[in-house]
């Protein structure tokens, strides 16, 4: 049996093995957002370094998102960039949904959906007043687990980005501060190494290979030429 066989064979032992109610530890495929909602839009409570370790209490049921515990740190992260470590085999948890996940299955809060009244969204989450008229995109990023159209993982332990993306300057990250612009919502989480839509609106910074926008109200720095998320400046 091969090195690969093999450990293929021990990753599902051990989500074979999972109680159904048991707490699931993972780890954090890239820096990742810990919200109050399971929302790319609800309100940002913490932010998880690239690799550290959760214990997921639950997520729902198509695992898009997990509430998690980190430390002192509790919200909900997106399943997209949460995976199960086996040897050198890195398991994303979206890729486990249904019955194999060995997670809990819960909920999602009815607090975290806005309820919709002859076309306007009413109380609820601030942000998702503003997204009354829907989206205009998804985020994209190189494959490691998610569904198609949505923001997807980019890769574990810096593989997001390559060596040759320009390091954002002070200059840089003080113009985009002094300068702030209107919010672009789009589906999917925001992570270093998500593409933003071609058809999305970006600015000049001083460096002419960056450009700058504000996704899900957080202000990015993307590269010119691809589009990609290179610095989320909180």
């Amino acid at each position: 049996m091969s090195m690969k066989m093999m450990t293929a064979v021990s990753v599902a032992a051990l989500i074979a093995a999972a109680p159904v109610a048991a707490q699931t530890m993972a780890n954090t495929a890239t820096e990742l957002n810990v919200r109050a909602t399971p929302s790319p839009f609800g309100e940002i409570s913490g932010v998880l370094e690239q690799g550290a370790e959760v214990t997921i209490d639950g997520c729902l049921e198509d695992v898009s998102w997990c509430q998690i515990s980190s430390g002192e740190m509790m919200g909900w992260a997106s399943g997209q960039y949460l995976y199960v470590a086996e040897g050198s085999e890195a398991v994303p948890l979206v890729n486990m949904a249904g019955e194999q996940a060995p997670v809990t299955v819960i909920e999602r809060p009815v607090e975290a959906e806005a309820e919709v009244a002859d076309g306007e969204v009413t109380e609820g989450d601030q942000t998702a007043s503003a997204l009354a008229t829907g989206t205009v995109g998804a985020l994209t990023a190189a494959a490691f687990g998610g569904p198609v159209g949505a923001i997807v993982a980019s890769g574990i332990a810096g593989t997001v980005l390559g060596s040759e993306v320009a390091e954002p300057t002070e200059e840089t990250i003080t113009f985009v501060n002094a300068n702030p612009v209107e919010t672009v919502y789009l589906d999917g989480e925001v992570v270093r190494g998500a593409a933003i839509p071609a058809s999305v609106t970006t600015y000049e910074v001083p460096q002419e290979n960056l450009r700058y926008l504000n996704v899900n109200n957080l202000p990015v720095l993307v590269d010119a030429e691809t589009g990609t998320i290179v610095r989320i400046l909180r």
